[in-house]
């Protein structure tokens, strides 16, 4: 049932009054408040019209009524259309003001400010005055408002402020188009933030009419806030406000975003009575929401075309509050100990390598390690929150993106709740498919550094790759399993954007089938090995313990590449901070283009030993600074080392001949250890 206010029988102060709720005593009981009968609110509406009419007839000259209709102000937007500023919403009259709570939250048609009161008969108005009135009276205190409409005309923000309410702007399009993901993000943020305040207050929202985009983002806020299917948040809403959500779009795109079959017992709502019948198109479909100030609405958003190649300089996800993503930032910084920063003074915190060379190599026999592929994909850390999952990228930005990561689960069924605060690293690849050539990404994990907000960097390498599978990869796996067995499955794991599994680590004897056979027949490209220190904690930015070997023709140095006055083409890296020149070093683009093009731009380079010159292999997209002069100097170091594949196989064929390695690989070898297991990385 929707809780609404018959205006003729408990009106608000209308806006001519002079009544303001400001110097309202909190504490005032309902009881005190008078309440305007119907004769009384009809009294006092013709008088104010009557008085208003009085102020804008000339004072000499007979008598006339004013036709406002004369000089209606009109908007022209982009040469494509007009509109009149004080016309009513189409159905905006015979439209519920708003309906019942749920939980802090109020859904709402949009409130009209005073311009509008010549074109609202008496008893309709629905005006803020009125909304404060109304929900006071109610018992409820509003606390912010969300305005969801594509336009600036219904009111003045100003009003809701002189109230001590905040108002909050986040313009969508009603024609023809559900919010955009960005707009949703801002939505779930601003409320949550809103509601994490001590003390309690409601919050209204509203688009036109409060049904189509109103719902659309409370059943977001539900799904994110709360352990319930989009079934449920629908229903929910619909309660609260019916019909509900009527436009089919609307709940289908719901339904996709979550990666939910919609069951067949889910119908759309047919349109309300409230939009009249002039009001439909001709295949009686209820017309788009006329608020949009933008001219000529925008197509709806595609996703990619299915045959779209994937490339790893593709942004994936959708971009977040900056708020919210200082907040992350700050989460990370402390997990990894790394203190606190000032706004804007972040830099991304994660594990790097350094480059192999004939030094650092004695590491190999006086600590204990494993190896894996490095794999050419794209780095990214994830932050796994109860509220969505974020790709963390190199340039420390964060992006959304709808994945499911449950907690292990202590019963039979499925786990109800999620991973939060869980702090992985790893990197995106992109697998083809040889029987098919079909394109998949797929996300390997190779760290956590932190699981429910407990960090674990102190943690040997070991135990924090074993928590991993079992905290992070197994639940997934079981949940994906149970879910495909059952007649009606409902969460569908196919449907998101990437694959995720850990990746494997061998024992250092097992390196050179690493190399001779394993990396051969990867589906993915990759130019090396890493090796991981197996008891090492986990060690935040440049790791000297950390190794990576590199192919020697794919050793190479990120740019920053500059074209200035006549065509002089200069190479910048980073020193304290700073650019630095690198007199002396030349680029060739010996694929033809048009060195200008990479004016400005991050180029990863490889040595030409033989033309002593740096050869451009592509643009980093994903960095937003050039390598530091010392990452610099040992990738120079490991060029001129030339630690080649014969070289590296018989310094390890040494090296695991050590008691120190003999004895642990002869114990793990015993257990149930990653070498035993040399297809997994081309496991589905």
């Amino acid at each position: 049932m929707i809780i609404s206010m018959d205006l003729n029988a408990s009106p608000a102060p209308d806006e001519d009054e002079e009544e303001t709720f400001e110097g309202h005593d909190e504490e005032e009981t309902h009881a005190e408040e008078h309440i305007e009968t119907a004769v009384e609110t009809l009294r006092r509406e013709r008088e104010e019209r009557r008085q208003r009419l009085k102020r804008e007839q000339p004072e000499d000259g007979p008598k006339r009524t004013v036709q406002p209709s004369k000089k209606v102000p009109m908007v022209q937007i982009q040469n494509t259309r007009f509109y009149d500023k004080n016309k009513l919403p189409p159905g905006w009259l015979d439209c519920p003001a708003f309906g019942q709570s749920i939980g802090y939250i109020i859904p709402s048609k949009v409130p009209l400010g005073e311009h509008y009161n010549d074109y609202v008969v008496p008893g309709k108005r629905y005006s803020l005055r009125q909304v404060v009135h109304q929900q006071k009276v109610l018992g409820r205190e509003l606390g912010l408002v969300i305005d969801l409409t594509n336009t600036t005309r219904y009111y003045s923000p100003a009003d809701w402020k002189k109230q001590g309410i905040k108002h909050v702007k986040i313009a969508c399009r009603g024609r023809d188009s559900v919010p955009d993901n960005e707009s949703v993000n801002n939505f779930v943020y601003e409320v949550l933030q809103f509601f994490s305040r001590p003390r309690k207050k409601y919050v209204l929202v509203h688009c036109t009419h409060g049904h189509n985009r109103t719902g659309y983002m409370i059943i977001h806020f539900l799904m994110r806030s709360q352990s319930m299917s989009v079934s449920e948040a629908v229903q929910i809403f619909a309660n609260a406000r019916p019909p509900g959500i009527y436009k089919h779009d609307y709940i289908e795109a719901l339904y996709t975003f979550y990666h939910e079959k919609k069951p067949e017992t889910v119908i759309c709502p047919s349109t309300p009575d409230w939009k009249r019948s002039s009001e439909f198109d001709l295949n009686g479909e209820a017309l788009p929401d006329e608020d949009d100030d933008g001219g000529i609405a925008a197509p709806l958003q595609e996703d990619h075309a299915p045959n779209e190649v994937m490339t790893n300089d593709d942004v994936l996800g959708d971009a977040i509050p900056y708020d919210q993503q200082e907040a992350m930032r700050q989460f990370c910084y402390h997990t990894l100990k790394l203190g606190t920063k000032a706004k804007g003074a972040f830099q991304f915190p994660g594990s790097h390598p350094v480059s192999l060379n004939s030094e650092n190599l004695q590491l190999l026999r006086q600590r204990y390690y494993y190896a894996t592929w490095k794999a050419d994909g794209t780095r990214y850390m994830m932050l796994i929150t109860c509220d969505g999952c974020f790709l963390i990228d190199r340039n420390f930005c964060f992006r959304r993106v709808q994945m499911r990561f449950p907690l292990k689960h202590t019963h039979e069924g499925l786990a109800k709740d999620t991973h939060n605060l869980t702090l992985l690293d790893g990197e995106m690849v992109i697998d083809t498919l040889p029987d098919t050539q079909k394109q998949e990404r797929r996300y390997l994990i190779y760290d956590m550094m932190a699981i429910n907000q407990a960090s674990i960097i102190e943690r040997p390498f070991c135990e924090r790759w074993k928590l991993l599978e079992k905290e992070v990869i197994e639940p997934r796996n079981f949940e994906r399993h149970t879910i495909q067995q059952s007649r009606n499955p409902h969460y569908r794991y196919d449907m998101e954007p990437f694959r995720v599994r850990r990746k494997d680590f061998w024992l250092l004897s097992t390196v050179t089938k690493l190399l001779t056979e394993f990396i051969p027949k990867l589906s993915h490209a990759a130019d090396g090995l890493i090796f991981q220190g197996w008891d090492d904690p986990y060690t935040p930015r440049t790791h000297e313990g950390l190794l990576k070997w590199k192919y020697p023709e794919m050793n190479s140095v990120d740019f920053l590449f500059e074209v200035v006055d006549e065509n002089r083409q200069l190479l910048y890296l980073y020193e304290r901070g700073k650019k630095k020149l690198m007199e002396g070093n030349d680029v060739e683009f010996r694929d033809g283009s048009e060195p200008s093009a990479y004016s400005g731009k991050i180029i990863e380079c490889s040595w030409d030993s033989d033309d002593e010159v740096w050869v451009c292999m592509r643009i980093r997209v994903d960095k937003a600074t050039p390598n530091d002069f010392n990452t610099y100097k040992k990738v120079m170091r490991s060029i001129k080392d030339n630690i080649t594949e014969e070289v590296l196989l018989n310094e390890i064929g040494e090296i695991v001949r050590l008691p120190m390695y003999a004895d642990r690989i002869m114990k793990d070898s015993k257990g149930n250890t990653p070498h035993q297991h040399s297809n997994v990385g081309r496991r589905r």
